[in-house]
């Protein structure tokens, strides 16, 4: 709204409008007004979920300080999707089709998170809605980015090609071809030339490998939204947990989004360029902002839980993110937190239906496997062997989550 109000001024020359037209100004902008959003605004909607008396149901799991948790107000992610849609809705650029992709998104998940709370609050269990239901409303949406991706003439890349030196065998230069494309194509990390296009996989179908490369580039969609989006509903278990590691994995696709966005970084980089993709740093920024603001409310204690509302949005929106800037394939070093709580339950699952009552891990998701002593639960990993204590656990994995991103950049590089 504010962009193509600016947009409008430009043409009578006032002074200071041109700023709208730089995406650094506009994500700073976004951010802030996230952030703030989600402390004044986040305050009123705990108050009005406080009065509506919708708590946590809680599960008895003899879990240090899991009693304290009962009754806090969940349903928290409404604070967070408000402060990402609002922001971008007055600094972004609505007419670009990726900024509306991560819009349609986050609504999207969101509203799936949400009925399955409200579910929740209204029978007073944990269940909510059935688990085949947010796999189809995870698969829909992916549908809808990878059908949008190859049909949409906006959402195109410009391949990078490397010169190769004759004398020393080294990278000359970086040269980009004249027009924009439309391929399957994404960047996968330890190799020399990062670009794998998904047509090669199909290259036995001859003159219908590209339509069987779209098809492939398809099939890890789906997977890659529904394992991640899944993997961060598993991880919002303790006080700021899926919160901060969302925001430290945003942070670097952030990064990663506007590199991809400038044909200069691009070229410096030796990584493909997208042309239009730079506004999605906008929508990043507001995103950043808001998960800040809500650990304002959400770290430990915490004085309201994202709920599924948004748990399940914030891993579908990672990925899908991810998958417009083509670095879909650095997900599992990125979010490898989140890939390691849905193996962890994966796991667990079928070893004890194997085995009639074994368990691999004291308990499931993995972030609960260190709250427990060495010898309560027959297991066959016990160690830790004292349980560690809920803000450490948060931090360590914060911490592991930082060394995960600065892997994945170094990835870029590393060939």
């Amino acid at each position: 709204m504010l962009y193509s109000l600016f947009a409008y001024l430009q043409t009578g020359g006032y002074p200071g409008v041109r700023l709208m037209n730089y995406i650094t100004f506009r994500s700073g902008l976004a951010f802030v007004l996230a952030l703030l959003l989600a402390i004044f605004a986040g305050q009123y909607i705990i108050k009005r979920l406080q009065l509506m008396q919708i708590g946590e149901v809680i599960r008895d799991l003899d879990l240090e300080g899991q009693s304290k948790k009962k009754g806090t107000p969940t349903m928290g992610g409404i604070i967070i999707i408000l402060s990402i849609v609002i922001p971008c809705l007055l600094v972004g650029n609505l007419s670009n089709t990726y900024l509306l992709l991560m819009l349609l998104t986050t609504v999207w998940l969101g509203a799936i998170g949400l009925i399955d709370d409200y579910k929740k609050f209204k029978y007073h269990n944990k269940d909510g809605i059935k688990g085949k239901y947010k796999i189809v409303g995870q698969v829909g949406i992916a549908l809808i980015v990878a059908g949008t991706m190859y049909a949409s003439p906006s959402m195109v890349m410009v391949e990078n090609h490397e010169v190769i030196s004759d004398e020393t065998h080294r990278v000359e230069d970086v040269i980009y071809d004249q027009g924009t494309s439309k391929s399957p194509q994404t960047t996968i990390p330890f190799v020399k030339n990062n670009n794998f296009n998904y047509s090669w996989v199909t290259g036995f179908l001859g003159e219908h490998a590209t339509t069987g490369g779209w098809i492939v580039f398809l099939l890890v969609t789906l997977f890659i939204v529904t394992a991640t989006s899944n993997g961060a509903n598993l991880n919002d278990g303790l006080d700021g947990l899926c919160a901060g590691l969302s925001a430290i994995a945003a942070t670097a696709l952030a990064v990663m989004a506007y590199l991809g966005g400038n044909i200069i970084y691009s070229s410096y980089l030796n990584i493909m360029y997208l042309p239009g993709s730079e506004e999605l740093v906008v929508y990043m920024a507001a995103f950043i902002g808001a998960l800040v603001g809500f650990l304002w409310y959400n770290a430990s204690p915490a004085q309201v839980f994202m709920g599924d509302t948004g748990s399940l949005m914030l891993g579908g929106v990672l990925a899908v993110f991810a998958i417009l800037i083509r670095k879909e394939l650095l997900l599992p070093i990125l979010c490898a937190i989140f890939y390691l709580e849905d193996l962890s339950v994966i796991l667990q699952v079928a070893y004890f239906k194997r085995t009639h009552g074994g368990r691999i891990f004291k308990m499931t998701p993995l972030h609960h496997h260190f709250q427990k002593d060495a010898g309560v639960v027959p297991a066959l990993i016990q160690r830790p062997l004292r349980a560690i204590v809920e803000q450490k656990i948060v931090t360590r994995f914060w911490i592991i989550g930082i060394i995960l991103a600065v892997v994945t950049f170094v990835t870029l590089k590393i060939r």
